[in-house]
């Protein structure tokens, strides 16, 4: 079906600063872009700023024309522009960022017409250049450019989304996706974040279709409408989506008009959303002291969309999965993922949009900051889902254990390219970003973060900023040496590990602790060259386990704390609550004293599981046998909190996948079983009266893992309500689906096989399609997993999923070195069809489980010879994390075994 629409946009800019990329300094004072008149096919048009002219020229753009009308199909489009300069300083050259675009004539109309003598195209540089016989003088010019570009399937630029409309027909929504570097593939255009410009769109499309843009519209025409101006914002936050949409509206307490756009009919789909966007907004707007600025915002639910969400200032596009709740069909966790993911855009607003990083190396001013802010809301919003103890699973962990790595990178890092700058929106970025400023928010407390966060944002409102801008808004407000102590967690690598002694005080009533602090490696290697972090420390004991005894900041290699009254038998807790970004490493005798209070659960759940986890972190580095981590594990068995047993559960996953390569699989999941049989004896299947959010979440967790280990009793039940949910007799409940269809299909063969697909085909909710696709890598029979191989790259699977069905096989034994074969065989069609996020999920997830100096090897000669930019990182890492388990493997798998078959 063709489908017909335009956009029409103006914008201006006034700005200065030095482009990294090309180390030379430009001006530009004004851009406007207005309306020219074309025919020709459909390209949705944004915004057009001429990217640059000679080294220390400047050059003034007053104003800018351009109109395109598109078709949605995989298709070039032609559009014409016209835009009025001003040249301030004589220039021969203009340089505009552009990628994917044929220029097909440039004309600069002032006294006379100029052509180029030379329209240069730069695919690696991702620009073109205008070159001029002669220096063009200062005055004012018209800037004429006629280019075609492509509506792509590739979910970056300007993209077509497929989706089945209320017919059953096959139809297809244009789509923008900006964010870095992607704006260019629509339009040239000048495109870094500090090069703001506002922008007036026009919308022209059939009355049947929705169009959505950033602003609300400014007046209707017969064939359209034309837009608010925007406020100054940068190119990658510019947005459109034209197509089918129903949607639920309401206004926040504080006036702003919220829409949540779903597809034709699943309106209802959009009502948990939208409640939540609408209490957001004032919570921010108290939070931060200052208003959205905008007079509506919208948030969309795309078929196509390769990350989560993406914060179009006004215009929030997200994955289907991210943003409808299906009462009938939508897990807890699923709920919870989508408040989190709406905290987070919204953050964005502020964060991001209305204040905006100088430069890419300062995304995590964006990410970070949005990462910890999302739980600030959530936890007012929902505070039965405990969120922030989730926060210590969910980013905390993951950010140590990524950047435990030689091949990690520093909070701060420089970029140049496109795809260097893919490589940064990973677990760094975002999560040890919040980490840190989580640990920040509890070194100065909250009316002081609040106070600063509020200087920071009003101070720089529509500019950009570096990191060091927020340092110095917090230390105003605190008057404590914000900078000097964070400079330590965001211009170096790495974290340290905090070692601890313990000795009666001279007066016998309390103790005195020696803490050391050294950088922490994964391999447990000396660092080479020399860290010092300056690190807010807290201590805790067992008289008060909940409330912190000391507070300071070590900010030498070693130091003396004294701890008043604690008895000989009481125990000292480093970093209560698991805030501070670092690792603790006690002496044995220490240690022994909190495992009863393990047991007993004196210990608060968040002290359990960080000390836990610490203590994995450093038996993986070799600092002592994995034996003491099983051992502590049996202090667990009652166990009665959410968090802690996600936290056991990820531990016991991983020990899993590594055992997985000796011959003692068997003993390690009868330990499991032990383990875990109290917990799913106390929950079962069915929920009882009185339970928490957290036992829903908890029951699935349990479930899940049991199934994994092929306990009988949960084969049993699992067929018997898989076979009752497929006839329809009762209905599964959404959060043990997925245990349910993996336990069927492990248990079976190609007859579950085949019904799941059946379920596949029938259900149109996108997170039913990801429980079922992703569960199919549960299959034991290397034949079926060669089926979900070839299925994940089947047009049945959109590409947005068709990573992660193909990680689903890797995550076991038999599945990873299939899924490894099949992504060597089908590395052309892979890295065509994937880039960024998508791609280097895949290399991560396919490599980093491997375990032998063979793969370690092969893994690095296959990238070295198949070069895919943007991956080289995760390449490194995953080649260091599977000599990570080679070692680990080679140093404690006999003394493991021993353990596992003498208990």
């Amino acid at each position: 079906m063709e489908q017909y629409f335009q956009l029409i946009l103006n914008g201006c800019c006034i700005i200065e600063r030095e482009l990294l990329s090309r180390r030379k300094k430009y001006q530009i004072a004004r851009i406007d872009l207005l309306p020219l008149s074309w025919n020709g096919v459909f390209v949705p048009l944004l915004p057009c700023v001429v990217h640059a002219v000679a080294v220390c020229s400047q050059v003034q753009c007053v104003g800018s024309r351009f109109q395109f009308h598109p078709l949605i199909r995989n298709q070039r489009s032609e559009m014409r522009r016209s835009r009025i300069l001003k040249v301030v300083k004589p220039t021969d050259e203009i340089v505009l960022n552009a990628l994917d675009l044929n220029l097909d004539s440039v004309v600069l109309r002032g006294d006379k017409e100029l052509t180029p003598t030379e329209i240069k195209q730069c695919t690696e540089e991702e620009t073109a250049r205008f070159s001029f016989a002669s220096s063009i003088a200062s005055g004012s010019y018209h800037l004429d450019i006629a280019f075609k570009g492509e509506i792509n399937d590739k979910m970056k630029g300007l993209y077509r989304s497929k989706y089945i409309n209320e017919k059953g027909e096959e139809n297809y929504a244009a789509v923008t996706q900006f964010e870095s570097t992607d704006a260019r593939r629509c339009f040239p255009c000048w495109d870094e974040p500090a090069l703001k410009a506002t922008f007036d769109i026009s919308l022209m499309v059939p009355k049947h279709l929705v169009a959505l843009s950033n602003m609300p519209v400014k007046a209707s025409e017969t064939v359209g409408m034309i837009l608010k101006k925007t406020p100054i914002m940068s190119t990658y936050l510019v947005a459109a989506v034209i197509g089918e949409y129903d949607y639920v509206e309401d206004k926040s307490t504080d006036g702003v008009l919220v829409r949540v756009y779903t597809p034709k009919g699943k309106k209802e789909q959009g009502l948990f959303a939208l409640e939540v966007a609408t209490k957001v907004l004032p919570y921010y707007k108290e939070y931060f002291d200052i208003a959205y600025p905008l007079p509506k915002i919208d948030l969309i639910a795309i078929a196509d969309f390769s990350a989560g969400a993406m914060e179009n200032w006004g215009l929030v596009t997200y994955r289907e999965t991210c943003l409808l709740v299906d009462p009938q069909n939508t897990s807890a966790v699923s709920k919870q993922w989508i408040a989190l993911v709406v905290g987070h855009e919204l953050a964005h607003q502020w964060f991001g949009n209305l204040v905006t990083m100088e430069w890419w190396t300062h995304l995590w001013l964006n990410e970070g900051y949005a990462s910890f802010v999302e739980f600030l809301c959530v936890n007012y919003l929902f505070p039965e889902y405990d969120i922030w103890t989730q926060f210590v699973n969910d980013s905390y962990i993951k950010a140590l254990e990524l950047d435990s790595l030689k091949n990690s990178h520093p909070i701060e890092v420089p970029v140049g390219n496109p795809s260097e700058i893919d490589e940064i929106f990973d677990d760094i970025s975002y999560n040890k970003g919040a980490s840190v400023i989580r640990m920040l928010h509890h070194y100065i407390g909250d009316a002081d973060f609040r106070q600063g966060m509020h200087l920071y944002l009003t101070r720089h409102q529509y500019k950009n900023t570096f990191t060091e801008d927020l340092w110095a808004a917090l230390e105003e407000a605190s008057k404590k040496p914000v900078g000097a102590v964070m400079s330590t967690w965001t211009k170096q690598m790495g974290f340290p590990v905090v070692k601890v002694t313990s000795k009666p005080s001279g007066d016998g009533k309390g103790v005195t602790l020696t803490l050391s602090q050294s950088k922490f490696t994964a391999d447990g290697s000396k660092p080479s060259g020399d860290y010092l972090w300056m690190i807010p420390i807290s201590i805790s004991t067992s008289k008060d386990p909940k409330k912190e005894v000391v507070s300071t900041v070590l900010k030498t290699s070693s130091a003396d704390v004294i701890i008043p009254d604690v008895e000989p038998s009481g125990w000292v807790k480093i970093n209560p609550g698991t805030i501070g970004f670092y690792r603790t490493q006690y002496p044995p005798e220490m240690l022994e004293k909190l495992v009863p209070a393990i047991r007993n659960k004196t210990l608060p759940p968040l002290d359990r599981l960080g000390l836990l986890d610490d203590l994995f972190a450093i038996v993986k580095a070799g600092h002592t046998s994995t034996v003491e981590v099983l051992k502590v594990l049996k202090a667990f068995e009652n166990e009665t909190d959410y968090n802690v047993w996600s936290s056991i559960v990820n531990i016991l996953a991983r020990l899993g996948q590594l055992l997985g390569h000796t011959d003692c699989e068997k003993e390690f999941q009868a330990y499991q079983k032990q383990l875990l049989r109290n917990v799913y004896k106390r929950l079962g299947w069915n929920q009882k009266d009185g339970e928490t959010h957290l036992d829903t979440l908890l029951r699935g967790l349990v479930v899940g893992r049991m199934a994994w280990l092929n306990d009988e009793d949960t084969i049993g039940e699992a067929r018997e309500r898989f076979r009752a949910h497929v006839k329809s007799e009762k209905t599964l409940p959404a959060d043990l689906r997925s245990a349910c269809y993996k336990t069927v299909l492990r248990a079976g063969g190609k007859e579950e096989y085949d019904t799941l697909l059946q379920l596949y085909r029938s259900t149109d909710l996108h997170e039913e399609k990801d429980r079922i696709s992703r569960s199919l890598g549960a299959a034991k029979d290397p034949e079926l997993l060669k089926k979900v191989l070839d299925f994940a790259m089947s047009e049945e699977v959109r590409s947005q999923d068709t990573v992660f069905v193909i990680i689903s096989v890797a995550l076991t034994q038999v599945g990873r070195e299939l899924a490894w074969q099949f992504f060597k065989d089908n590395w052309s069609q892979i890295v065509e069809r994937f880039s960024g996020y998508l791609l280097t999920r895949l290399v991560k997830y396919l490599t980093e489980n491997f375990a032998s100096e063979k793969m370690s090897a092969e893994v690095e000669a296959f990238f070295r010879e198949h070069k895919s930019p943007g991956t080289e990182r995760t390449v490194q890492q995953a080649v260091e994390t599977i000599q990570l388990n080679t070692a680990w493997l080679k140093r404690d798998s006999a003394a493991i075994k021993k353990y596992l078959t003498s208990n």
